[in-house]
């Protein structure tokens, strides 16, 4: 639930959002005195799936549930990696154990998963934003998604760049029709490269669609 990769080849965000609902009762009280942590999920029946150890005091517990609910929140509004999410659990006053512990319950309930936000973050790199296989590199990286990851992601992808720069380039060549010619291919050039094609593959493309006469009409090329 991948902020949106801009034309100079930042990411985007704008995958589709993990959107768990949560609801949390007040603490309770044992017979021990000693205060018990509230289930953070309704649907959760099993407390132990997201408090790994019960002999956290009640200012841990606390602070582990605002942890929770913290990244709870942030997950809602867009997909995270588990560094960016272990980034967000250790701004709590929990020590490391604790923010692993945290992050397990959610890695257990899928709520954190590198491999489905990695082919989240190419499916929209790709269809939505026309990028190059090294713009979508970065873009994994700046994620947080492990080396090993990306490259799995990665070598999935066909390898038709050659392809994918064309579309994208007479996609944009069509707004260039009153440039002229040297002009509008500097700018589309420009264009692809910030998507993350080889220079070869982008003048290849924006040559060809500037030439195309159903993408922009009047431009030749000698």
């Amino acid at each position: 639930m991948v902020d949106a990769v801009g034309d100079d080849g930042g990411v985007d965000s704008d995958v589709a959002p993990v959107t768990p609902l949560f609801g949390a009762s007040a603490p309770v009280e044992r017979a021990d005195g000693e205060a018990k942590r509230p289930a953070w999920h309704t649907t959760w029946n099993d407390e132990s799936d997201l408090h790994a150890d019960d002999d956290h005091d009640a200012c841990s517990a606390s602070e582990w549930e605002i942890a929770e609910r913290t990244l709870l929140k942030k997950l809602r509004t867009r997909s995270l990696s588990v560094r960016e999410a272990r980034a967000v659990v250790a701004k709590h006053s929990l020590d490391a154990d604790q923010v692993e512990d945290v992050l397990a319950a959610f890695l257990d309930r899928k709520y954190l998963d590198d491999v489905a936000l990695a082919g989240q973050l190419v499916h929209s790199s790709i269809e939505r934003k026309g990028h190059g296989r090294q713009a979508i590199a970065q873009a994994l990286a700046r994620r947080g998604i492990p080396r090993e990851v990306a490259d799995e992601a990665l070598a999935a992808l066909p390898d038709d760049d050659a392809d994918r720069a064309l579309d994208f380039a007479r996609s944009k060549a069509r707004s260039m029709g009153d440039i002229p010619a040297d002009t509008a291919l500097r700018r589309l050039v420009g264009q692809l490269a910030r998507r993350g094609y080889p220079g070869p593959v982008a003048m290849t493309a924006a040559k060809a669609a500037l030439a195309d006469p159903s993408a922009r009409s009047g431009v030749r090329f000698r």
